[in-house]
């Protein structure tokens, strides 16, 4: 997939991953959130946090949002990893975007979605790395329970390790821009490993 960019330059997938890469890919001993230890990891921040990577992503999540989920009307990004994509994507796609509390603030209104919405409408939850999906569901649920619809869940990376079974398992497809695989080059077998 490739994507005219406004300034007129053409972003490829390899163009991409090789940023993502520069950028985000680190090697090491690890402990994921879901408790795995990994020999890499994938800093989202490191992506997140740079201009031109988080405009080339926020305008491909939006890009894909149109193609798989055209009857959304808003975005869903879970704090604190996902709400610079969510607004990027917001501001590529002209949907407004919520964002997702990791619980409900304890003070003021509340509130554990933030933003203005209506019962019943339909949502895209916006994610960064994808792992075993705990966080993704949880933020799913969040949303369920504020009464919006869910069933789509778009990713950066996913690091193929169970999120998108577990997703599924709440009735949730999930959509990665890119799987652990691409981005990681490991010599030889081109997996990643951990």
């Amino acid at each position: 997939m490739s994507r005219q960019a406004s300034d007129g330059v053409l972003v490829d997938d390899a163009a991409l991953l090789d940023a993502l890469r520069e950028h985000a890919y680190l090697e090491g001993d690890f402990v994921l959130r879901s408790g795995k230890r990994s020999t890499y990891y994938l800093d989202k921040y490191r992506f997140e946090t740079v201009p031109e990577l988080l405009e080339e992503l926020g305008a491909r999540i939006a890009a894909r949002v149109a193609e798989v989920e055209p009857d959304a009307v808003r975005l869903a990004g879970p704090e604190l990893g996902a709400v610079a994509l969510a607004a990027a994507a917001s501001l590529a796609s002209r949907l407004p975007f919520l964002i997702v509390r990791g619980e409900a603030k304890a003070y003021g209104t509340a509130n554990r979605i933030e933003g203005a919405y209506e019962p019943g409408e339909r949502v895209v939850l916006v994610e960064d790395v994808v792992t075993a999906g705990g966080a993704a569901a949880d933020a799913v649920r969040a949303v369920r329970q504020a009464g919006l619809e869910c069933r789509t869940a778009i990713c950066v990376i996913d690091r193929e390790e169970g999120g998108a079974d577990a997703l599924a398992r709440i009735g949730v497809r999930l959509h990665p821009l890119f799987r652990a695989a691409q981005v990681v080059k490991e010599r030889g077998t081109g997996r990643p490993r951990g």
